[in-house]
């Protein structure tokens, strides 16, 4: 087979939201005849070297993002680490650059990297915050995250085009002049009729200290929990060691490769989580019920999380105040549901048909 343009597909690291949810993104170019090559730093970088270790990868220069122990002091660690978040996505620019030279790059796709861009390449910027919440500055951090979208050639939506969306007014911005597609909630994840095996599936993610101070909470109130329980920590990492618990209702886990993680959602009987927008998506396109503890201080998830609470979908709670009695709501919530919606790949990679040369694209769609 000839090897078709080489496409640098560059998700954040905050989390594994943004590397997971690029899994579809980079398995529909490798159908098209694309050859990816992953750009990344820190745990979505070893994340996606697992899922596909035949890829070329590059590390980019990290944000170095973290969350403060309180919720409260989130917005103003942000702003005081602004300056290292600046220096880090101009050196962010030079790599990108120097990478693109180097292995001859014809095309760029950027899941919320600001500095993943190069003028001289059409280049995408994925993301579902047209809008970005940050409570009485929304609108300053909208306006400027609206003009680093506006420097790329096309803004992709990880989600419906239509008013009952997923991601609520997150995903609708009307100032945009740029052309925006909407990809339908992205998911690398299948529905599966399999037997129930667990009572309760804990997913944890997100940047420290919140993901370990949400697992110490969480082990506490499990000793009380009546049921078999799954927990997968979120951690992508071979030098940390296994969690070790004394409960014997408790399986423990650091990480899951997509397909084994398929199989824990779709044979658990209800989800505990947190309220990021990319597990949202795997939890609708598995149809699961659930329940949400958003990161303290992130208006996002705090947003989603209260939103899907009060159209009855999926019950939530903060951290501080979570048990797990609460629990119990579950059953008297809608529980999130599938969005039929499908994407003709090869259209919606025309942006790179400029400098696409010598492949033959197959006829993909990513159905979501």
């Amino acid at each position: 087979m000839v090897v078709g343009s080489k496409i640098l597909v560059a998700p954040l690291n905050w989390g594994l939201g943004h590397a997971t949810r690029c899994i579809p993104i980079i398995n529909a170019l490798i159908g098209q005849g694309y050859e990816p090559i992953i750009a990344t730093d820190g745990v979505a970088l070893n994340l996606l070297r697992v899922e596909f270790p035949d890829l070329q990868w590059r590390e980019l220069p990290s944000y170095q993002i973290s969350y403060p122990k309180n919720g409260k002091h989130f917005k103003f660690k942000m702003i005081w680490n602004s300056p290292k978040m600046i220096k880090a996505i101009k050196n962010e620019k030079k790599t990108v650059k120097a990478i693109c030279k180097e292995m001859d790059i014809q095309g760029i796709i950027s899941d919320n990297r600001l500095g993943v861009h190069y003028k001289k390449l059409p280049c995408v910027f994925i993301t579902h915050q047209l809008t970005v919440i940050t409570g009485n500055t929304t609108k300053l951090s909208s306006k400027i995250h609206q003009k680093i979208i506006q420097k790329f050639n096309e803004c992709w939506v990880p989600d419906v085009p239509w008013n009952e969306n997923l991601s609520g007014k997150l995903g609708v911005n009307k100032d945009i002049t740029i052309p925006i597609k909407h990809l339908g909630p992205l998911s690398r994840l299948e529905k599966l009729n399999t037997p129930i095996k667990h009572d309760l599936l804990v997913l944890l993610s997100g940047p420290e200290p919140q993901r370990t101070l949400l697992e110490e909470k969480i082990i506490e109130e499990l000793h009380y929990f009546k049921g078999s329980v799954m927990l997968v920590r979120g951690i992508v990492d071979e030098k940390v060691p296994a969690l070790s618990l004394q409960e014997e209702h408790i399986e423990t886990h650091n990480y899951m490769a997509s397909k084994d993680l398929e199989r824990a959602i779709n044979s658990s009987e209800m989800v505990l989580c947190r309220s990021g927008y990319t597990t949202i998506m795997d939890l609708a396109k598995l149809e699961k019920k659930a329940f949400f503890i958003p990161t303290p201080g992130q208006y996002e998830q705090e947003y989603l999380a209260e939103r899907l609470d009060h159209k009855g979908i999926v019950p939530c709670c903060n951290q501080e105040h979570f048990s797990v009695g609460m629990l119990q709501k579950i059953s008297h919530y809608k529980g999130l549901s599938h969005f039929d919606y499908a994407v003709d790949m090869g259209s919606l990679f025309s942006v790179f048909s400029k400098v696409k040369e010598n492949s033959e694209p197959t006829s993909t769609t990513l159905s979501t």
